[in-house]
């Protein structure tokens, strides 16, 4: 099938991928003064007397903002709010799809961080949770960070969070079939934006403490000149051996490699200069880093892709609707790294002993315990770390 042709044809036959419906009948003049006025006034006036009413008489705790500024759609780059609506919707079906969460997508016209923010805050009111999408790094760091203390509902922007909670979840099964333990392996990450930066973050909270980062400019090391404040921030934190060079360079020895770069940029003969068995996440999409078989061919034991085409698919379909179900559930103010954590030990144990194999490390897409599961432990850990407040 040729999907871009396919999908054009049902979107202009869609004309849109949600719509609003109603909860409540309304059939009559008595059903109106109900829902409406007159009888509306009170559940206003309870509302405005205790804001965390709202949450019981309107639709808020159920209600997710999917917000863009359509700066880094996809693999299209920066597109354009407009132009990022598509996939803002199709991210609201998912989000209901998966995890039974009401989400409206919100495509807003500015570059500006302050302007952008200001925003979201303003109209924070009518949610229960904010999910940042497809927004350029390094802005989307600032704007995260600006969200996170101006509001009280969890803010998560799911190109980072959500990327970092799968990759971690497989690679903690990948270890498991490699029988290498994290504090010992040295990882080698390609790509410092967004989803970069976060996996590298995530891994370090998880324990592991070998992390060599990459750019298109090499390794990621303190002497390094002209690095942004985030690469400078990353790289007091990371390349604890001081490595520098190339890309190629860093991989010689190393156990995992982790890309969410760009495509082709290894072949079978750099996997060869990796230690035995490495671990290979070619993220890149729609065109990963290097190929499965090429990536076999020069020895990779296991091999992840953001593809659906070939095993082991970093989706992040597997984490954010039930990450936003279990904060919702307890209505926890915030997102924080013990739910995160919570969510990538509950993918990861989804794969039993049994069924755990190179070319099964994370659960599909459809597995219908991944929601459930999800939830579950996100909403336990936001209870034991502080943040529910149900």
């Amino acid at each position: 099938m040729d999907y871009a042709k396919e999908s054009l044809r049902l979107h202009k036959e869609w004309k849109g991928k949600i719509e609003v419906s109603s909860r409540v009948p309304v059939n009559s003049a008595a059903d109106m003064s109900l829902a409406y006025t007159p009888g509306v006034a009170e559940a206003c006036r309870v509302i405005q007397n205790d804001i965390s009413a709202s949450y019981e008489l309107t639709r808020r705790g159920n209600l997710c903002a999917v917000i863009t500024d359509g700066s880094a759609v996809l693999g299209l780059g920066d597109i354009g709010p407009e132009a990022g609506m598509p996939v803002m919707e199709g991210k609201c079906v998912l989000f209901k799809a998966f995890g039974g969460v009401d989400a409206f997508p919100l495509c807003i016209s500015t570059k500006d961080p302050d302007e952008f923010v200001e925003t979201v805050v303003r109209i924070s009111g009518s949610f229960g949770g904010i999910n940042l999408e497809d927004i350029s790094a390094p802005r989307c760091f600032e704007i995260e960070e600006m969200l996170k203390k101006r509001l009280d509902i969890p803010v998560f922007h799911d190109d980072q969070h959500g990327t970092a909670i799968i990759t971690l979840a497989g690679l903690k099964n990948a270890l498991r079939l490699t029988g290498k333990l994290k504090e010992d392996v040295r990882i080698v990450t390609s790509g410092s934006g967004a989803a970069g930066i976060a996996i590298v973050k995530l891994l370090l909270s998880a324990g592991y403490k070998d992390i060599v980062m990459t750019d298109r400019n090499g390794i990621i090391h303190k002497d390094r000149g002209s690095l942004n404040a985030i690469k400078k921030e990353m790289s007091e934190l990371t390349n604890p051996q001081g490595l520098t060079g190339s890309l190629k360079d860093a991989l010689s020895g190393a156990d995992i490699f982790i890309g969410i770069s760009a495509p082709g940029l290894l072949n079978a003969d750099d996997i060869r200069t990796m230690a035995d068995s490495p671990v290979i996440f070619a993220c890149a999409n729609p065109e990963p880093e290097i190929f499965p078989d090429e990536a076999k061919k020069g020895g990779a034991y296991i091999v992840a892709t953001g593809r659906s085409d070939f095993p082991n698919q970093i989706n992040n379909v597997l984490a954010f609707p039930g990450i936003f179900r279990g904060a919702f559930d307890v209505r926890a103010s915030e997102i924080n790294e013990d739910m995160k954590m919570a969510a990538a030990n509950a993918l990861a144990g989804l794969v039993s002993d049994d069924e755990l194999s190179p070319d099964y490390i994370i659960p599909k897409t459809f597995d219908p315990r991944v929601g459930s599961s999800v939830s579950k432990a996100v909403a336990d850990a936001a209870v034991k770390s502080g943040v529910a407040r149900l």
